[in-house]
Protein backbone atom coordinates (compact mmCIF):
# COMPACT_ATOMS: atom_id res chain seq x y z
CA UNK A 1 0.00 0.00 0.00
CA UNK A 2 1.38 3.16 -1.14
CA UNK A 3 1.85 6.03 1.61
CA UNK A 4 -0.57 8.78 1.16
CA UNK A 5 0.72 11.26 -0.63
CA UNK A 6 1.60 14.49 1.23
CA UNK A 7 -0.43 17.28 0.39
CA UNK A 8 1.92 20.06 -1.30
CA UNK A 9 2.86 23.16 1.23
CA UNK A 10 1.84 25.97 0.38
CA UNK A 11 4.81 28.02 -1.56
CA UNK A 12 6.12 30.54 0.44
CA UNK A 13 6.62 34.33 -1.04
CA UNK A 14 10.01 34.60 -1.28
CA UNK A 15 12.18 36.74 0.88
CA UNK A 16 12.71 39.88 -1.19
CA UNK A 17 8.84 39.80 -1.60
CA UNK A 18 7.94 40.01 2.06
CA UNK A 19 10.58 42.24 2.83
CA UNK A 20 9.00 44.66 0.06
CA UNK A 21 5.71 43.75 1.51
CA UNK A 22 6.84 45.07 5.12
CA UNK A 23 7.85 47.93 3.63
CA UNK A 24 5.01 48.84 2.03
CA UNK A 25 2.79 48.53 4.92
CA UNK A 26 5.57 50.55 7.08
CA UNK A 27 5.40 53.40 4.24
CA UNK A 28 1.36 52.69 4.60
CA UNK A 29 1.71 53.66 7.98
CA UNK A 30 3.76 56.59 7.95
CA UNK A 31 2.25 58.47 4.85
CA UNK A 32 -0.89 59.56 6.01
CA UNK A 33 0.05 61.42 9.07
CA UNK A 34 3.58 62.44 6.87
CA UNK A 35 1.31 63.95 4.51
CA UNK A 36 -0.74 65.43 7.05
CA UNK A 37 2.26 67.16 8.40
CA UNK A 38 3.06 68.29 5.23
CA UNK A 39 -0.21 70.01 4.24
CA UNK A 40 -0.59 71.60 7.25
CA UNK A 41 3.02 72.83 6.96
CA UNK A 42 2.71 74.13 3.66
CA UNK A 43 -0.50 75.98 4.18
CA UNK A 44 1.36 78.05 7.26
CA UNK A 45 4.54 78.75 5.15
CA UNK A 46 1.92 79.93 2.65
CA UNK A 47 -0.07 81.98 5.28
CA UNK A 48 2.70 82.96 6.27
CA UNK A 49 5.14 84.30 2.92
CA UNK A 50 2.10 85.41 1.15
CA UNK A 51 -0.57 87.07 3.77
CA UNK A 52 1.53 87.51 7.40
CA UNK A 53 4.75 88.83 6.30
CA UNK A 54 3.36 91.28 3.56
CA UNK A 55 0.98 92.20 5.90
CA UNK A 56 3.67 92.90 9.00
CA UNK A 57 6.02 94.95 6.42
CA UNK A 58 2.96 97.02 6.06
CA UNK A 59 2.26 97.61 9.54
CA UNK A 60 5.82 97.94 10.63
CA UNK A 61 6.37 100.53 7.81
CA UNK A 62 3.19 102.65 8.51
CA UNK A 63 4.20 102.73 12.22
CA UNK A 64 7.90 103.76 11.40
CA UNK A 65 5.96 106.58 9.02
CA UNK A 66 4.15 107.63 12.26
CA UNK A 67 6.35 106.93 15.06
CA UNK A 68 9.81 108.05 13.78
CA UNK A 69 11.94 110.57 14.90
CA UNK A 70 14.89 111.06 13.25
CA UNK A 71 17.20 114.00 13.84
CA UNK A 72 19.91 114.76 11.06
CA UNK A 73 22.46 117.24 13.02
CA UNK A 74 26.22 117.00 11.19
CA UNK A 75 26.89 119.60 13.44
CA UNK A 76 27.03 117.55 16.10
CA UNK A 77 29.25 114.36 15.12
CA UNK A 78 32.29 114.05 16.96
CA UNK A 79 35.61 114.79 15.20
CA UNK A 80 37.11 111.48 16.41
CA UNK A 81 34.41 109.11 15.30
CA UNK A 82 32.19 108.34 18.13
CA UNK A 83 29.14 108.22 18.78
CA UNK A 84 27.48 111.40 19.88
CA UNK A 85 24.01 112.15 21.95
CA UNK A 86 22.75 115.70 22.67
CA UNK A 87 19.52 116.54 24.74
CA UNK A 88 17.10 118.81 23.00
CA UNK A 89 13.51 119.60 24.93
CA UNK A 90 14.40 117.14 27.39
CA UNK A 91 14.57 114.57 25.12
CA UNK A 92 18.14 112.53 24.73
CA UNK A 93 19.25 111.59 21.18
CA UNK A 94 22.07 109.10 20.60
CA UNK A 95 23.59 109.28 16.98
CA UNK A 96 23.54 106.03 14.87
CA UNK A 97 26.24 104.75 13.61
CA UNK A 98 29.10 106.64 11.45
CA UNK A 99 26.11 108.83 9.80
CA UNK A 100 24.52 112.31 11.22
CA UNK A 101 21.22 110.71 11.96
CA UNK A 102 20.25 110.79 15.81
CA UNK A 103 17.45 108.85 17.22
CA UNK A 104 15.64 108.79 20.65
CA UNK A 105 18.34 107.41 23.54
CA UNK A 106 15.26 104.49 24.53
CA UNK A 107 14.74 103.53 21.03
CA UNK A 108 18.84 103.23 20.45
CA UNK A 109 18.90 101.30 23.64
CA UNK A 110 16.08 99.15 22.93
CA UNK A 111 17.65 97.85 19.48
CA UNK A 112 21.14 98.24 20.75
CA UNK A 113 20.29 95.52 23.54
CA UNK A 114 19.20 93.28 20.57
CA UNK A 115 20.62 94.01 17.36
CA UNK A 116 19.27 91.75 15.15
CA UNK A 117 22.00 89.56 12.72
CA UNK A 118 22.60 92.04 10.74
CA UNK A 119 22.47 95.03 12.79
CA UNK A 120 20.59 97.91 11.84
CA UNK A 121 23.11 100.59 10.43
CA UNK A 122 20.95 103.48 9.73
CA UNK A 123 18.27 105.36 11.45
CA UNK A 124 15.30 104.12 9.71
CA UNK A 125 16.84 100.71 10.22
CA UNK A 126 16.80 101.14 13.81
CA UNK A 127 13.47 102.61 13.87
CA UNK A 128 12.22 99.11 12.01
CA UNK A 129 13.95 96.79 14.39
CA UNK A 130 12.28 98.99 16.80
CA UNK A 131 8.68 98.64 16.04
CA UNK A 132 9.20 94.83 15.66
CA UNK A 133 10.59 94.65 19.46
CA UNK A 134 8.34 96.47 20.74
CA UNK A 135 4.99 96.53 18.33
CA UNK A 136 5.12 93.71 16.27
CA UNK A 137 6.35 90.79 18.83
CA UNK A 138 5.29 87.57 17.53
CA UNK A 139 2.79 87.05 21.02
CA UNK A 140 1.13 90.48 20.35
CA UNK A 141 1.25 90.25 16.37
CA UNK A 142 -0.22 87.02 15.42
CA UNK A 143 -3.10 87.00 17.34
CA UNK A 144 -3.78 90.86 16.53
CA UNK A 145 -3.73 90.07 13.33
CA UNK A 146 -6.23 86.71 13.65
CA UNK A 147 -8.19 89.25 15.23
CA UNK A 148 -8.16 91.81 11.77
CA UNK A 149 -8.49 89.19 9.08
CA UNK A 150 -11.79 87.27 10.97
CA UNK A 151 -13.26 91.04 11.42
CA UNK A 152 -12.43 91.72 7.65
CA UNK A 153 -13.44 88.25 6.45
CA UNK A 154 -17.02 88.68 8.21
CA UNK A 155 -17.84 92.23 6.81
CA UNK A 156 -16.59 90.78 3.94
CA UNK A 157 -19.18 87.65 4.44
CA UNK A 158 -21.82 90.32 5.15
CA UNK A 159 -20.90 92.57 1.96
CA UNK A 160 -21.24 89.74 -0.25
CA UNK A 161 -24.59 88.80 1.39
CA UNK A 162 -26.26 91.97 0.22
CA UNK A 163 -27.42 93.09 -2.65
CA UNK A 164 -24.78 95.30 -4.29
CA UNK A 165 -21.97 93.04 -2.69
CA UNK A 166 -23.83 90.14 -4.72
CA UNK A 167 -23.36 92.59 -7.97
CA UNK A 168 -19.79 93.26 -7.61
CA UNK A 169 -18.92 90.02 -7.05
CA UNK A 170 -20.71 88.26 -9.79
CA UNK A 171 -19.05 91.05 -11.97
CA UNK A 172 -15.99 90.10 -10.88
CA UNK A 173 -16.67 86.63 -11.38
CA UNK A 174 -17.72 87.34 -14.97
CA UNK A 175 -14.28 88.93 -15.81
CA UNK A 176 -12.57 85.90 -13.98
CA UNK A 177 -14.05 83.57 -16.60
CA UNK A 178 -12.96 85.15 -19.28
CA UNK A 179 -9.64 84.76 -18.74
CA UNK A 180 -8.43 81.24 -20.61
CA UNK A 181 -6.09 80.22 -18.26
CA UNK A 182 -7.03 81.85 -14.79
CA UNK A 183 -11.10 80.42 -15.32
CA UNK A 184 -9.85 76.58 -15.25
CA UNK A 185 -8.31 77.00 -12.41
CA UNK A 186 -10.48 79.21 -10.15
CA UNK A 187 -13.10 77.32 -11.32
CA UNK A 188 -11.63 74.31 -9.61
CA UNK A 189 -10.52 76.11 -6.81
CA UNK A 190 -14.04 77.57 -6.47
CA UNK A 191 -15.67 73.89 -6.62
CA UNK A 192 -13.84 73.12 -3.73
CA UNK A 193 -13.82 76.14 -1.43
CA UNK A 194 -17.86 75.79 -2.28
CA UNK A 195 -17.92 72.34 -0.81
CA UNK A 196 -15.64 73.13 2.19
CA UNK A 197 -16.97 76.48 3.28
CA UNK A 198 -20.71 76.82 2.17
CA UNK A 199 -23.83 76.10 4.22
CA UNK A 200 -25.22 73.33 2.49
CA UNK A 201 -28.53 74.40 1.62
CA UNK A 202 -30.34 70.50 0.83
CA UNK A 203 -30.20 68.63 4.43
CA UNK A 204 -29.78 64.59 3.79
CA UNK A 205 -31.74 62.74 5.78
CA UNK A 206 -30.26 59.75 5.33
CA UNK A 207 -27.92 57.38 3.37
CA UNK A 208 -28.47 54.35 1.39
CA UNK A 209 -27.48 52.13 -1.85
CA UNK A 210 -29.61 52.12 -4.63
CA UNK A 211 -29.30 50.01 -8.27
CA UNK A 212 -28.42 52.80 -10.43
CA UNK A 213 -27.59 53.70 -12.91
CA UNK A 214 -28.84 49.80 -14.17
CA UNK A 215 -29.85 46.57 -11.92
CA UNK A 216 -26.32 45.46 -10.80
CA UNK A 217 -24.82 48.49 -10.01
CA UNK A 218 -25.18 49.91 -6.74
CA UNK A 219 -24.71 53.56 -6.49
CA UNK A 220 -24.49 55.03 -3.13
CA UNK A 221 -27.70 57.50 -2.52
CA UNK A 222 -27.93 60.68 -0.51
CA UNK A 223 -32.03 60.73 0.33
CA UNK A 224 -33.40 64.49 -0.07
CA UNK A 225 -36.99 64.32 0.16
CA UNK A 226 -40.17 62.19 -0.16
CA UNK A 227 -40.26 63.10 -3.66
CA UNK A 228 -43.62 63.95 -5.95
CA UNK A 229 -47.24 62.85 -5.18
CA UNK A 230 -48.25 62.10 -9.04
CA UNK A 231 -44.82 59.43 -9.54
CA UNK A 232 -45.74 57.85 -6.05
CA UNK A 233 -49.26 57.61 -7.21
CA UNK A 234 -48.04 56.06 -10.08
CA UNK A 235 -45.59 53.67 -8.48
CA UNK A 236 -48.57 53.18 -5.54
CA UNK A 237 -46.07 52.89 -3.05
CA UNK A 238 -43.68 55.14 -0.76
CA UNK A 239 -40.90 56.82 -3.21
CA UNK A 240 -38.06 58.70 -1.96
CA UNK A 241 -35.76 61.40 -3.80
CA UNK A 242 -32.26 60.55 -3.96
CA UNK A 243 -29.15 62.80 -5.06
CA UNK A 244 -26.60 60.67 -6.60
CA UNK A 245 -23.58 62.02 -5.63
CA UNK A 246 -20.47 62.25 -8.23
CA UNK A 247 -16.74 61.80 -7.76
CA UNK A 248 -14.70 63.56 -6.53
CA UNK A 249 -16.86 66.15 -5.89
CA UNK A 250 -20.25 65.40 -4.46
CA UNK A 251 -21.96 68.79 -4.78
CA UNK A 252 -22.66 67.87 -7.81
CA UNK A 253 -24.26 64.72 -9.23
CA UNK A 254 -27.86 63.05 -10.68
CA UNK A 255 -31.55 63.89 -8.93
CA UNK A 256 -33.64 60.67 -9.22
CA UNK A 257 -36.93 59.50 -7.41
CA UNK A 258 -36.97 55.60 -6.80
CA UNK A 259 -39.14 53.68 -4.81
CA UNK A 260 -38.20 53.10 -1.14
CA UNK A 261 -38.52 49.17 -1.02
CA UNK A 262 -35.68 49.68 -3.60
CA UNK A 263 -33.10 51.09 -1.45
CA UNK A 264 -30.91 49.81 1.28
CA UNK A 265 -30.39 52.05 4.33
CA UNK A 266 -26.73 52.39 4.92
CA UNK A 267 -24.90 52.67 8.61
CA UNK A 268 -22.80 55.38 8.07
CA UNK A 269 -23.08 59.25 8.48
CA UNK A 270 -23.27 61.72 5.71
CA UNK A 271 -19.65 62.90 6.48
CA UNK A 272 -18.67 59.55 5.67
CA UNK A 273 -20.64 59.26 2.59
CA UNK A 274 -18.86 62.70 1.65
CA UNK A 275 -15.55 61.41 2.00
CA UNK A 276 -16.40 58.18 0.57
CA UNK A 277 -17.36 59.70 -2.56
CA UNK A 278 -14.55 62.37 -2.50
CA UNK A 279 -11.55 59.53 -2.69
CA UNK A 280 -13.64 57.27 -5.04
CA UNK A 281 -14.41 55.02 -2.40
CA UNK A 282 -10.63 54.39 -1.04
CA UNK A 283 -12.03 55.86 2.08
CA UNK A 284 -14.63 53.43 3.67
CA UNK A 285 -16.27 53.99 7.17
CA UNK A 286 -14.63 51.99 9.97
CA UNK A 287 -17.75 50.51 10.99
CA UNK A 288 -18.12 48.89 7.46
CA UNK A 289 -14.08 47.77 7.57
CA UNK A 290 -15.25 46.02 11.07
CA UNK A 291 -17.92 44.02 9.04
CA UNK A 292 -15.74 43.11 6.09
CA UNK A 293 -13.15 41.72 8.39
CA UNK A 294 -15.93 39.81 10.33
CA UNK A 295 -17.04 38.21 7.24
CA UNK A 296 -13.92 37.29 5.74
CA UNK A 297 -13.53 34.13 7.87
CA UNK A 298 -16.95 32.94 7.31
CA UNK A 299 -16.48 33.10 3.71
CA UNK A 300 -13.31 31.46 3.82
CA UNK A 301 -14.54 28.61 5.76
CA UNK A 302 -17.73 27.88 3.57
CA UNK A 303 -15.43 27.65 0.48
CA UNK A 304 -14.67 23.66 -0.50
Amino acid sequence: MQAAAKKPEKNKPPAKHAFRTAVLRGLGVVFPPLLTILIFGWVLNATYQYVLSPVTTGAREAIVWVAKDIRIEPDRVEPDGSEATFTEDEQEYHQVGKTNSFVPAEVYSVVEARPGDPPPETALGVYRRYVDLTWLRPELAIPFFLALLIIVLYLLGKFIAAGIGRFFWGHFERIIHQLPLVRNVYSSVKQVSDFLFTEREIEYTRVVAVEYPRKGIWSLGLVTGEGLLEIAGMANEPIVSLLIPSSPMPVTGYTITVKKSDTIDLDITIDQAFQFVISCGVVIPPQQLQSLAAEEPALTTDQP
